[in-house]
């Protein structure tokens, strides 16, 4: 199979979006608009009440953002009418038929000009209410899914899933799709349409009981835990992607399908600039949080690899196998990560983190210049329970005491403590798969594309994901430390 040209396969095409406020979205249709301005349209789906809204939301969440710079910079004060004329934006919503478009004539128009629907659109809330994670990641794929069938000139769907479908699966991940029904653990299938059913009783028992909102969205993120753990996953959201993939597998017919599984997606390699991040990611959290001192221990296992790929790298991989999979039938899936042609590891991270923080210390809003120690790395949860009980839960006890004794006088900090506690530890339960996560995903797919990009396609510094070129010293001391810093820690 030879690629050709990727930027003339782009040329007057027509793309949907959805989840465009999100991430790799982003990154998505500004990489396309400033390599190949002669993309035809793109419809980009943004969850708002009304085209105003829409518009609104395009402005500041999309374009206004730094991530757009040098697009700025090269169209100057002609830049909103290049992106008036590229870009649409369409008020919707995955989560219904017809992805919610209301206007009949903008429906009309995308099923007549729409060439590619790239599904972006997820919540990637590890901890999110069972309703909306199913809503979104799971129904939300069958919705985009349908809509791309009406599309009359359409040439494939790419959805974009994650790698950590796989669960808590250790040694070799392959890249295989996931079949309707298939559960992780129990001889039980998984039925859909009955995870519908249960989650909407669930709901109706709850408001039946006049239980408050907060305690409903509280009650509806442990239901979605239990689903998740009764069918051997660790999490609502990854959950409810497999189940995203497999309704995509099962539904698709003649469609060409393309899933895309991206590890732990960090800042920008090198397009449009290093070190443009949005949102604390997954690793990020631990990083932000050890640089403000927050965090003074990292929980991760002997035999942990962490598996981390730039964003842009992705995007890339994602508009490469766009143009291979034009040209095959069958459904494809990429894995795009790092842990098995270079692979760093939890200790290499705490070991990056803390030479960086220590040359350049984080400046809180007090102005003053935050110290932070070497810290401690615990190899078992049951080490992490040991320093959290000495540090946090004894004083705690203590406190309780002092509050009976001297009348409640300790009360206020007591509550604040004994909420930060509680919140540290189901955190910790969240994350307790991945800082532990003893799998290394198989890349043979992605290999294959890139040595076929690497022989029959000219463009191939264009569009780079190869992550062997990654030097992780260099990137997380240099890239992505600095780029959590001005774009998360501000």
């Amino acid at each position: 199979m030879e690629l050709g040209s990727i930027l003339q396969f782009l040329e007057n095409k027509t793309i949907l979006v959805t989840g465009a406020t999100g991430y790799l979205a982003k990154i998505f249709v500004e990489k396309i608009l400033r390599v190949q301005p002669n993309v035809k349209r793109f419809f980009l789906l943004l969850r708002a009440a009304d085209a105003k809204s829409a518009t609104e939301r395009l402005r500041d969440e999309v374009i206004g953002k730094d991530l757009f710079r040098v697009l700025r910079e090269k169209h100057g004060a002609g830049l909103h009418s290049f992106i008036s004329e590229k870009i649409t934006p369409v008020p919707g919503d995955i989560s219904y038929e017809d992805l919610g478009v209301r206007d009949s004539f903008l429906k009309d128009e995308m099923w007549s000009e729409i060439d590619v629907v790239l599904n972006f659109a997820a919540t990637t809330n590890f901890d999110e209410r069972y309703d909306v994670a199913l809503g979104i990641n799971a129904l939300g794929a069958l919705h985009v899914l349908n809509f791309a069938k009406k599309c009359i000139k359409i040439k494939m769907l790419v959805h974009v899933s994650t790698a950590y479908v796989c669960g808590e699966d250790a040694g070799l991940i392959l890249e295989q799709p996931y079949h309707m029904g298939m559960a992780k653990k129990g001889d039980e299938k998984i039925d859909i349409n009955f995870e519908k059913k249960i989650v909407q009783e669930k709901i109706n028992e709850l408001k039946l009981e006049d239980v408050p909102e907060k305690e409903i969205t509280s009650a509806m993120k442990d239901f979605g835990i239990e689903r998740a753990r009764l069918f051997g996953w660790p999490n609502t959201y990854v959950f409810t992607k497999a189940m995203g993939e497999m309704l995509l597998v099962n539904f698709k017919d003649s469609l060409p399908l393309l899933i895309i599984r991206p590890t732990m997606v960090a800042s920008t390699y090198k397009e449009p600039f290093p070190g443009w991040i949005e949102g604390v990611r997954t690793i990020d959290s631990l990083i932000v949080g050890y640089g403000q001192g927050r965090v003074t221990c990292f929980i991760s296992g002997p035999r942990s690899t962490l598996d981390v790929i730039p964003a842009d790298m992705v995007v890339n991989a994602i508009i490469v196998a766009m143009v291979a999979r034009a040209k095959q039938h069958s459904e494809i899936i990429y894995h795009l990560g790092s842990s098995f042609r270079n692979p760093v590891n939890f200790s290499n991270l705490h070991d990056f983190s803390f030479r960086y923080f220590s040359e350049h210390p984080w400046i809180n809003k007090e102005g003053e210049s935050v110290k932070i120690g070497k810290g401690i790395v615990l190899s078992s949860m049951s080490k992490f329970y040991s320093y959290m009980a000495i540090r946090y839960l004894l004083p705690l006890k203590a406190l309780q005491l002092f509050n009976t004794l001297l009348f409640k006088k300790y009360q206020d900090l007591y509550t604040v403590l004994d909420r930060r506690v509680k919140l540290v530890m189901r955190l910790a339960d969240l994350y307790k798969p991945y800082v532990f996560f003893e799998g290394i995903f198989d890349d043979l797919n992605s290999e294959k594309l890139r040595i076929i990009s690497k022989e029959t396609c000219h463009e191939t510094d264009i569009f780079n994901f190869d992550p062997m070129n990654i030097d992780w010293e260099d990137y997380m001391i240099n890239v992505h430390s600095p780029g959590l810093v001005k774009y998360v820690m501000k």
